[in-house]
């Protein structure tokens, strides 16, 4: 998770009645899929919910929202590549330094967003049961808001997808990677809206074979050997 305590900014439920029609921003999307997943003990990209892995069920999800997938693999790249839906609209991106943490896979993904894009929607493979609406609920509050950085909350509880603006993509690039995307979403609460959504989705952050077990999903299959850094 990228988010923890910070400053109360912006909060909407939806858009407002009569806001004024703006013109139409270009969003592309951001798959973060390149972690080890070595307390499942199997790479999370390939597990699986309703005859689906969880990166295809969130690419699905995004792509009925989003322009264009960046998808950003790094640990058992060759097994997950493979698994990558066959769709002209999805890239993949390597991170070669993705055992630096997640803030190392977003800077790979904005590297490759296309260069008449407005805004990237990132998300997390491990978050497979966001729903569609939320991305498009969260594409069209940035469209009328003008903030630069949108994040959904359920309950009270912040999660993901976040939106961050092409105002923001330098800012990331620069952040120090063990800080993480956080420190940017904390630096200016002005800049910030919170889009409370009920999809308790965003916040299903799915670890462990015991978080599969208490969500009632599919257990982890057989063993997986595990590749190294190097190998």
């Amino acid at each position: 998770m990228f988010y923890r305590r910070c400053c109360p900014p912006r909060v909407i439920s939806g858009t407002a009645a009569g806001a004024r029609p703006v013109k139409t921003k270009r969003i592309e999307g951001i798959l973060l899929a390149a972690g080890e997943s070595r307390r499942m003990g199997f790479p999370k990209p390939l597990l699986r919910m309703n005859g689906e892995t969880f990166m295809g069920r969130s690419a699905a999800s995004m792509l009925a929202t989003v322009e264009r997938l960046i998808i950003v693999l790094g640990a058992h790249r060759e097994a997950v590549t493979a698994a990558v839906p066959a769709d002209d609209r999805i890239s993949i991106v390597e991170n070669p330094d993705y055992t630096l943490g997640q803030l190392s896979s977003i800077k790979a993904g904005l590297g490759a967003v296309s260069a008449h894009a407005d805004a990237a929607i990132v998300h997390l493979v491990d978050h497979p049961t966001v729903l569609p609406e939320t991305f498009r609920r969260l594409a069209h509050e940035y469209q009328s808001s003008g903030k630069p950085i949108l994040v959904v909350r359920c309950r009270g509880g912040r999660g993901h997808p976040v939106l961050f603006d092409r105002s923001i993509f330098d800012e990331l690039q620069q952040a120090p990677t063990d800080v993480g995307a956080r420190a940017v979403v904390k630096a200016n609460a002005d800049r910030v809206i919170y889009l409370d959504v009920d999809d308790a989705g965003v916040l299903l952050d799915l670890d462990t074979p015991a978080d599969l077990a208490r969500a009632g999903l599919p257990p982890v299959p057989a063993r997986y050997r595990f590749e190294t850094k190097s190998g």
